[in-house]
């Protein structure tokens, strides 16, 4: 989950006013160049293959063509890139807006998010990857068909338009996923937890679960589902309005009253399963057991 925030930290603001007007004086067309920021040593690289403009009248620097900025392993591409500038309460002038157009790819070490385009607001520290977005690291994959956003100040991210979260055997789908992230030891991010809202889908290598909204605790590797909820496995299922699915160790549990769990939970999908009623289970002859699998009343 690495990749929006290193780029935003490492590429993205540190696309200084001067530093591109520092560009117009030797851009050409197919050439490579390079300056460094006040903030560190590694040197910021513009590349575009149809030249870097200046745009005085909308405050704005363009660069077309293949364009790409980059610094150490943090990089964005897109056919274009767009800087739009202020002037700054210190003097001189800033960057507050950063547009990529097409084709958009923003990657930092092994991991790379992409989207049709993509918006980078420095004061609000958000990126907005719209279209045909994704997010691919060692361990997960996120794929929406309408916008992927990050706020680096809240670790926030959200995915929306038949949104897929998928890490090993495990894949959460939803038509929003909310993803709450921290920060580890030597600045990594990693997931802590995921709210889903509406036709929620988990899924393992033996369950399938449903409902309309979820909220997964990465940790704890435990998903609680609520409204209209079915567990499958095989040819049998079990329904009711709010279900506990442990994706660490395949134990489903479909509720029809109050749980602690669901009293204690911080999300209010979770806090709805207390005023959840009945639950009901189908066991065909001869298809597969649901080995661990309760129903409480």
């Amino acid at each position: 989950m690495t990749a929006l925030a290193a780029i935003g930290r490492a590429v993205l603001t540190s696309l200084t006013a001067t530093g591109l007007a520092a560009l117009l004086a030797g851009a050409a067309v197919g050439q490579g160049l390079s300056l460094k920021d006040q903030d560190s040593d590694e040197p910021i690289e513009i590349y575009a293959e149809e030249g870097i403009e200046w745009q005085r009248q909308n405050k704005a620097y363009v660069a077309r063509g293949n364009a790409r900025a980059s610094r150490g392993t943090a990089s964005v591409r897109a056919e274009t890139l767009t800087a739009f500038y202020r002037p700054s309460p210190a003097g001189g002038t800033e960057i507050w807006r950063i547009d990529a157009d097409g084709g958009v790819r923003l990657t930092s070490g092994d991991d790379l998010a992409y989207g049709d385009k993509a918006v980078y607001l420095v004061d609000e520290q958000r990126i907005t990857l719209t279209g045909k977005v994704g997010l691919k690291t060692a361990q997960d994959s996120i794929t929406a068909d309408r916008s992927l956003e990050y706020w680096e100040r809240d670790l926030v991210m959200v995915a929306t338009g038949n949104a897929v979260a998928t890490r090993a055997d495990r894949r959460l789908k939803a038509d929003k996923l909310t993803m709450f992230l921290r920060e580890e030891a030597g600045g990594k991010l990693a997931l802590s937890r995921a709210d889903a809202r509406g036709n929620v889908h988990v899924s393992t290598k033996t369950d399938i679960a449903t409902g309309n909204c979820a909220n997964y605790d990465v940790d704890r590797g435990l998903a609680l589902l609520v409204g209209s909820v079915k567990i499958t496995r095989g040819e049998n299922q079990l329904n009711g309005d709010a279900a506990e699915v442990n994706l660490n160790t395949g134990i489903s549990t479909l509720h029809g009253k109050s749980t602690a769990a669901a009293a204690s939970a911080k999300s209010p999908c979770a806090r709805a399963m207390q005023k959840q009623g009945r639950v009901q289970g189908l066991f065909l002859p001869g298809s597969e057991k649901l080995p661990g699998q309760t129903a409480t009343q």
